[in-house]
């Protein structure tokens, strides 16, 4: 469980990476060091053979001066004990040296990379075959031995022999060598200190807004804590910080936008469910009388009974029309039939439409625009039916005597239409929920003619023409619903 967390696995990787360096370091010391060593011993040593060769005349053809050579190597031992001299005839075949028996492992040496070191063209340090080993090969100092027909051989100087091995074995058990190796070790291990408190300190705001993230994701249902961005900072924790912040602002607002929808599709069912109960109780009951004392009813009775059952069979098949159409208006199912119209036209066969019906409730009906007005861009049923739903609102909040009228305004881009009427006016407080379904400013419901849904139904028709309705309304002064079309180019 404790390798789920980040800073554990790349507390992990840090140490894994410091130990793989330490023992890389510790090889390459190690090589380095033994390199280094060969490499100056040869460089001292590069002229040892020649000297060697040109103290005595150590061969003559095949025949070695043993005598010479055996005080040579004595005095050798006693000067640099971890030297081997060894004499080589032309072909790299071991004439003598000075070791005991058994210690030799070849009978000769690879002479070709004699040849390149006494040609110069070597890089130190150049290892050379070492006589006392099949595999191994060691530094080495050379010198020709010239004979009155030419080379007659080679001093073959093995400079680190088996002495100096064994003293190397021997010295890596040093204390100088044990100290270097616990600074090293201290070295790594403050630098893995050192690399796990600097992830420690990086990573705390990654931790930190997981905490948030984890918090907010167990209970999404309340206002959670937001990550804190630091000022001027725009590192990607901070971008991830940020991009959680919106992303659970987002969500707060999509969740409080839900539950206002749900409050108000609660809202809307118990409307709906009443005002469908409403009439259809009272047709039902009206019916129910004239079937049960038909007899006893007078022919006026009758046709007051039955006027009454019309009536609210009538409300009832309105109020049904008027759901399908806002369902219809609300799905994807709605096909606009966009082309250019005369606005001034149809305001003209509105107010035909429901002249007769403002005469009856003596009201003034009117309309104001010029003749020469360009052409609207939209669908024209559509249209028509929110100038339907706006005179008829405005004619059942005016009282008679008032004044209803459609004026038409032009502007570069599009018409304003506005239908404003000087009925009762809408208090403030009721302004900002006339367009909500199935509201209405008289709360009894019981008696009431519509269903609440003619300036819902309007709203909706301009949101998919691209247009905004704005009320404007003075209690006792009358009220104005403003619109824009846009206009045909």
């Amino acid at each position: 469980m404790m390798f789920n967390k980040l800073y554990h696995k790349i507390a992990t990787i840090l140490f894994a990476v410091v130990f793989l360096i330490g023992i890389a370091f510790y090889l390459v010391l190690s090589y380095s060091a033994g390199q280094y060593q060969q490499e100056v011993a040869q460089k001292l040593n590069i002229g040892l053979a020649q000297h060697i060769v040109e103290e005595e005349a150590w061969l003559a053809g095949e025949k070695v001066n043993h005598q010479a050579l055996e005080k040579l190597f004595h005095n050798l031992m006693v000067i640099n004990p971890t030297i081997e001299v060894y004499l080589l005839n032309p072909e790299g075949k071991i004439l003598d040296y000075a070791a005991p028996k058994g210690k030799i492992k070849r009978q000769s040496v690879d002479v070709v990379p004699i040849r390149h070191y006494l040609q110069g063209n070597v890089t130190y340090p150049f290892a050379g075959d070492d006589p006392r080993s099949l595999q191994r090969q060691k530094v080495f100092s050379v010198a020709e031995i010239k004979g009155k027909e030419g080379l007659a051989g080679y001093v073959y100087v093995i400079l680190g022999g088996e002495l100096l091995d064994g003293i190397n074995e021997r010295i890596k058990d040093s204390y100088i060598l044990k100290y270097a190796m616990f600074m090293l070790l201290a070295a790594l291990l403050v630098a893995l200190l050192a690399g796990l408190g600097s992830f420690s300190f990086v990573t705390r705001r990654i931790r930190k807004l997981s905490d948030i993230m984890q918090a907010y994701s167990q209970n999404p249902d309340r206002q959670g804590e937001r990550f804190a961005v630091a000022d001027g900072s725009s590192d990607e924790i901070d971008q991830l910080g940020a991009s959680f912040n919106d992303m659970a602002d987002r969500i707060d607002q999509q969740v409080e936008s839900l539950r206002q929808n749900d409050a108000q599709r609660r809202e809307l069912i118990a409307n709906v469910s009443h005002d469908l109960r409403t009439p259809l109780t009272s047709l039902h009951g009206y019916l129910e009388t004239l079937l049960l004392k038909d007899a006893d009813l007078s022919v006026a009775e009758k046709r007051h009974y039955l006027e009454i059952a019309n009536a609210r069979s009538k409300q009832l098949n309105d109020l049904i029309a008027e759901l399908f159409e806002l369902a219809k208006l609300d799905s994807c199912t709605t096909l606009m039939n966009v082309e250019a119209f005369s606005l001034g036209e149809l305001v003209q066969d509105v107010i035909q439409k429901f002249q007769l019906q403002a005469e009856k409730r003596g009201i003034h009906l009117q309309a104001q625009f010029v003749s020469d007005l360009p052409y609207a861009y939209g669908d024209i049923g559509l249209m028509q039916r929110v100038l339907d739903n706006l005179v008829e609102n405005a004619l059942r909040h005016t009282p008679k005597g008032g004044q209803v009228s459609i004026t038409l305004d032009a502007n570069p881009d599009k018409l304003t239409v506005r239908v404003a009427d000087n009925g009762c006016g809408i208090p403030p407080s009721e302004l900002a929920h006339i367009f909500d379904r199935f509201y209405r400013m008289e709360k009894n419901r019981e008696n009431a003619e519509h269903a609440g849904l003619g300036l819902a139904i309007a709203k909706r028709i301009l949101d998919l023409h691209g247009s905004v309705i704005r009320a404007h309304s003075q209690l006792q002064q009358g009220t104005t619903f403003e619109f824009n079309v846009p206009s045909y180019h």
